[in-house]
């Protein structure tokens, strides 16, 4: 008991609310940022680990569409606690010195057509089969994270910081109306997001989600994430934030 107290006061060292939003920040652009994650699941009584697709809803809940096949799933059926690795450390020669977080929280069965909308616009190909009987999606209501952003960057932090909390309900009722608008009649906008902003040139980019802090990008799998600089809470705000972009990008390419 004396070593896990010591341990806990280790990894939670007191930080200010600021700091602590800052962390918070950290933890949904690393998580936003990826398109799946290792599910943690309880087999009688003992750990399971799979691979799963994740999406996120507007406030970073994971969201998972899941088979009714799969172990995971039964698991979660008897036992709905789950845990989620989120590993930000691909193509780096350490990964230990690499981001990664683990959200600890209750998979419970959702049927939020917005919500299912996120997960299929985030994977297309899942579209396909999201509409069969044996799919699920799966809202994680997160209880807390374990947050490795760095050496000596070690922190546990709890579902209030983990989640974004400021209402942004005009502009998240006009998002979907806003990702079909900018991927119809703005596709050179998104592709100099990619290219010009994030460094990820080709054709074929898509917007597949907008939320407060950002959007999300795809192109045959590959997932990318721009990241607002304030957040954006209404739709003419997010209008204003792509224009900027869009004009970040032309300058940074001198076109």
């Amino acid at each position: 008991m004396t070593d896990r107290i010591i341990t806990e006061r280790r990894d939670r060292p007191p930080v200010s609310d600021a700091a602590d939003a800052d962390l918070g920040r950290q933890a949904r652009r690393l998580m936003r940022r990826q398109g799946r994650a290792a599910l943690g699941t309880s087999l009688h009584g003992g750990p399971y680990v799979s691979l799963v697709l994740a999406a996120f809803d507007v406030d970073a809940s994971p969201l998972l569409l899941l088979s009714n096949l799969a172990q995971h799933t039964r698991n979660v059926a008897e036992d709905g606690r789950v845990s989620l690795l989120f590993d930000g450390t691909e193509g780096l020669d350490d990964p230990l010195s690499g981001p990664r977080l683990t959200v600890l929280g209750q998979a419970v069965r959702s049927n939020d057509p917005q919500q299912r909308a996120r997960f299929t616009m985030r994977h297309p190909g899942s579209a396909a089969y999201a509409g069969f009987g044996d799919f699920h999606l799966y809202r994680v209501a997160v209880e807390r994270g374990h947050l490795v952003a760095g050496f000596g960057r070690i922190r546990w932090l709890d579902a209030a910081v983990l989640r974004w909390a400021t209402d942004a309900a005009p502009m998240i009722a006009a998002a979907a109306d806003i990702v079909t608008h900018m991927n119809l009649d703005h596709a050179d906008a998104v592709a100099l997001y990619a290219g010009r902003l994030l460094g990820r040139p080709g054709d074929g980019w898509k917007m597949t989600g907008i939320d407060p802090e950002g959007i999300d990008l795809q192109r045959d799998g590959e997932i990318a994430r721009l990241d607002f600089a304030h957040p954006v809470l209404t739709p003419a705000a997010a209008r204003a934030a792509l224009i900027e972009l869009a004009a970040a990008a032309r300058a940074r390419g001198g076109g």
